[in-house]
This record gives structure tokens, sequence and C-alpha cells, in this order.
């Protein structure tokens, strides 16, 4: 396409939709991923600040789906579902992110990796999201993942 074709004024960088986190956990590897992998964790700790998970179905190994729904604060229901592409117990695990708008449209179909890895008793977690469609849409979904991030530090440091 010529430089001067409105249609690239439109398209978006890579960098600008992929969404990464790194956070330091005060918890071992094993029991950060654990937290991610069972239902009877994730209820307590899933979803942004005031956000409980009444529905947390998972079907735990590769090629398996999960559906959760995060309820919030105004009592709206908030549904996530996907699959998992890949489970290496402890360091990594990759999965689907989709999710409908208010209206029941098609808002966001990314994938998620996580990262593990221990040093000294700690867990260096890396959250990798991408390709959103826009780059509000990563950034809310920056403002969601940071407040559960936030409640999952909590819950392996008192687990």
């Amino acid at each position: 396409m010529p430089r001067n074709d409105p249609a690239m004024s439109t398209i978006i960088p890579t960098d600008q939709r992929t969404l990464v986190i790194t956070r330091t956990f005060h918890a071992p590897a094993r029991l950060v991923f654990t937290a991610w992998t069972r239902p009877e964790h994730l209820v307590h700790w899933f979803g942004p600040t005031g956000f409980t998970l009444p529905t947390c179905e998972q079907d735990f190994r590769e090629g398996g789906r999960y559906r959760f729904c995060m309820h919030a604060p105004d009592g709206s229901d908030h549904w996530v579902w996907g699959e998992y592409r890949e489970i290496r117990a402890y360091d990594r695990l990759v999965f689907t992110w989709e999710r409908e708008d208010a209206d029941g449209a098609p808002w966001v179909d990314t994938v998620v990796t996580l990262t593990f890895e221990e040093e000294d008793g700690r867990t260096r977690f890396t959250l990798h999201q991408a390709l959103f469609a826009t780059g509000s849409d990563r950034d809310e979904h920056n403002g969601g993942w940071s407040e559960c991030l936030d409640r999952l530090a909590l819950f392996v440091h008192t687990a």
C-alpha cells in the first residue's frame, strides 16, 4: 500500500496491542502455578478488586477448556472462556482468552502466556496477552489483570 493510503493510518502496531505484566510473588513457583490451576484456589482471588467467581469450570489439561463468570460489584457478569494450549507444570501455562461484550458480540479473542520462574523461594511471574484489536482493549485488561494479580499476591502470601 502507498504510504499516504488512509487505511494505513488505522493500523495499530503490534506492541501497542500486546500486554506484558511482570510481578514477583513472595511464594514458590509451585504454589503460584497451582493457584492458577485449581478452581478451589481460583475462586479466592481471580478477577479485579471486588469481583467474585461464582462459576469456575475447568478441564485442566492441554486441549481442555475453561469457563469463568466474574461477578462485578455492580451486579454485572463478565464471562470468559478458552482452551488450554500448553501446560508445563510449575513454569508455563498458555491458554486462549475469549470474551463477549454486553450485547453478546465477540470483544476479545487473545492468547495468554504465563511464565513462572522461581528464584530463592520467590516467583518471577510474567503475563503476556496478545493481540488485542485496540490499545484501549489492552489498557482495560491491564487494569483488570493488575488488580487480579494484587489479589493473587495476597492469596499466595497467606496460603
